[in-house]
């Protein structure tokens, strides 16, 4: 088939599309070495050894049981735009939302001279001045690199690479039954990476790309060792899948999960035009889609109509059953990978929760794993990219990365910093040796009763101490205000461009919260790492649900958002084998089961402590800043309780017991002594 198939829906989506370009201006790499990320950069941006790229479409590949996945092959090609002979390294990506978005992306940006019209266009572009910076950042994801990654970056194919963009089974136009991460589909992985090896047009060393679903799945191949995979480089990737986005804290993620699942259904059921065109229709793709159109499904209706916990269908309990194979096929095991791994996540990200803990899992030297964590959600990925004082833009850390370890090239990415972090507060990129960052002290602070004086619009006003304060019973209703805030950004994945005024000040959220305040720092104080919650509780009904936010409040009463936790309270059960604690016993990271056979009803009227894991983060008090938690009862749209627990937990109003002998409070990595 000719090399310009996908041509013409490109200019329908060039303006809308986003992906990564060339960038000229240098950029601050990492102070391990200050030139890397220029010399990186250059590199990318440079002269390229060949000309063109040559497409092979829907090229056939057969799986152990017969199922037959359709992949997109992208060959350097000359200057005739004939793919070359010499074997080259392979970049593989797995994706379920079809490679014809995939093909339509790189087709937009194939358009000569589109990306240097758009790129300076759309890096200047500020929507800030009128309240909106998310759309400024959701424009800024195509300098910053994002969806090359996500697709395809035709600079690096012409730097000698093959890319291998595959369907995933049950998706596009391969065939079989969408498995979502499910035993058969990992094993796909393992024999896409095999087969990409033995082509002739590959020299055997394989990489892996891609953005989200297509970077959790390489962590899943990197885990199973095939031999051919050299070096992986997930953005924005998950490992513990009902802990990221399906069920956290045991609420559904009905902010992202009901309309990401109807997205990808709804693209698997596109028919190969080209083939019914051409007399080649497959018939097999056909059965299996009208076998299964709508994957999952009846398992998001279960969770959202079932009427009490023993009327829970069979697809249901196997979510809430830890010992499924659905459920252990959730849970990753990033200790088993040793490969090279370049891990790019961000701090407001739908898997805040699981890349820190991937990057630290990861099973090689510091030289082989790097992290790099953005302020970004999940959709505005890359959007911190390559600006001044910043990483290199993802593209260019990507190809710095497979040049290395699939090319031998001494280029110095193995000598870029472990750990590259925007560092909340301080508004600036920093580098160090580890995450969470070493001289990190634990330290509990109290919810005290007693005014804080700096939150006079919350619902309750009180104070973070370093000693427990009076006796007293606060209570806080379930509500709808978190819907204007950077939790319900969060958790729509950045999807919803709130305005600033909810995303960047929680005031209004905390209209309807229970608010804990410290006094105000006197010197620079750094928060870095997982914080855990305990909470004195006493609900009025058999079951609830509490949401946490812990924020930094500047000297104007602007209470920013750092990061968030929640939890249902009957699915409080403790894992302690996956749990983590400070030096004096508290939960720093408890790691909580969410299933059914450990959940434990509420007894009303009687106190209850659960403990609530905030993600883990990393920012700067300045001085005159305080440190705040944010107590609700509920995070709508970020979570929903499962409608059994909703029902039981009848929307009733929830309690804090401040009681001096069973005190609440958090458990907060520090940098110094604050004196509070």
């Amino acid at each position: 088939m000719r090399n310009h198939r996908g041509w013409l829906a490109a200019v329908a989506v060039a303006a809308t599309v986003v992906a990564g370009v060339a960038i000229s201006m240098p950029v601050a790499a990492s102070p391990a070495e200050p030139d890397l990320d220029a010399s990186f950069i250059a590199t990318h941006s440079g002269p390229q050894q060949y000309p063109n790229v040559f497409i092979e479409w829907d090229v056939p590949i057969t799986m152990s049981d017969g199922t037959v996945l359709k992949a997109n092959v992208y060959h350097p090609a000359g200057a005739n735009g004939q793919p070359i002979t010499e074997p080259t390294p392979t970049v593989v990506n797995m994706t379920p939302y079809t490679k014809l978005v995939t093909n339509v992306a790189d087709s937009a940006l194939a358009v000569p001279g589109l990306n240097d019209f758009l790129t300076p266009i759309l890096r200047n572009l500020d929507f800030s001045p009128y309240g909106f910076s998310s759309v400024s950042d959701i424009l800024k994801v195509l300098p910053g690199g994002g969806a090359r990654t996500f697709a395809v970056d035709r600079t690096l194919i012409q730097s000698g690479y093959t890319q291998v963009v595959v369907d995933v089974r049950g998706t596009g136009f391969s065939q079989g039954t969408w498995q979502v991460f499910g035993e058969r589909e990992q094993l796909d992985g393992v024999e896409v990476v095999n087969w990409a090896a033995a082509q002739g047009w590959s020299n055997g060393r394989i990489g892996m790309s891609g953005v989200s679903y297509s970077g959790i799945n390489q962590l899943q191949t990197a885990e199973r060792h095939p031999e051919a995979l050299k070096a992986i480089f997930p953005v924005v990737p998950g490992s513990d899948l009902i802990r990221d986005v399906a069920a956290p804290g045991g609420a559904l993620g009905v902010g992202f999960l009901p309309e990401w699942l109807l997205a990808v259904d709804a693209a698997k059921l596109l028919p190969d035009l080209v083939s019914i065109i051409g007399g080649r229709f497959d018939w097999t793709w056909l059965r299996d889609r009208v076998r299964d159109p709508f994957t999952f499904f009846n398992v998001l209706i279960a969770a959202l109509t079932t009427a009490s916990v023993n009327d829970i269908p069979p697809e249901l309990e196997h979510i809430l059953d830890d010992g499924s194979p659905l459920r252990t096929a959730w849970v990753g095991h990033p200790d088993q990978i040793t490969i090279p791994t370049f891990l790019y996540g961000g701090w407001h990200d739908i898997f805040t929760y699981s890349t820190p803990r991937i990057y630290n899992a990861v099973n090689v030297e510091a030289a082989q794993k790097k992290l790099v964590m953005d302020n970004v959600y999940h959709v505005t990925l890359g959007s911190g990219m390559g600006t001044a004082g910043g990483p290199a833009p993802l593209q260019v850390l990507q190809r710095a990365w497979f040049d290395k370890w699939l090319k031998g090239i001494d280029n110095g990415i193995d000598r870029y910093s472990p750990v590259t972090l925007w560092q909340q507060g301080s508004e600036t990129w920093t580098s160090d040796t580890a995450f969470p960052r070493p001289g990190m002290t634990y330290r509990r602070l109290y919810l005290d009763p007693a005014s804080s004086g700096s939150a006079a619009g919350a619902r309750y006003d009180g104070s973070l101490k370093p000693e427990p304060g009076a006796a007293q019973r606060i209570s806080v209703d379930p509500t709808l205000a978190t819907t204007c805030s950077r939790d319900a950004a969060q958790g729509t994945a950045g999807m919803l461009p709130l305005p600033d005024v909810c995303i960047k000040d929680a005031r209004i959220s905390e209209g309807a919260a229970l608010t804990f305040t410290t006094a105000p720092v006197s010197e620079d104080t750094r928060l870095s790492g997982p914080i855990g919650v305990h909470l004195n509780t006493v609900l009025d009904a058999t079951d609830g649900y509490w949401s946490v936010t812990v924020n930094d409040v500047a000297p104007d009463g602007k209470s920013t958002v750092l990061t968030q936790g929640q939890l249902t309270a009957s699915l409080r059960a403790i894992d302690e084998a996956k749990s983590t604690r400070s030096p004096n016993g508290d939960y720093t990271d408890p790691y909580p089961v969410l299933t059914l056979d450990t959940r434990q009803p509420i007894v009303p009227g009687e106190a209850t402590t659960i403990d609530i894991g905030v993600r883990a983060t990393d920012a700067l008090l300045k001085p005159g800043h305080r440190l705040r938690v944010d107590v609700f009862a509920g995070n709508f749209p970020s979570g929903v309780l499962l409608r059994p627990l909703l029902n039981e937990s009848q929307l009733r109003t929830q309690h804090l017991e401040l009681d001096p002998a069973n005190p609440s409070w958090i458990n907060v990595p520090l940098d110094r002594p604050t004196g509070w």
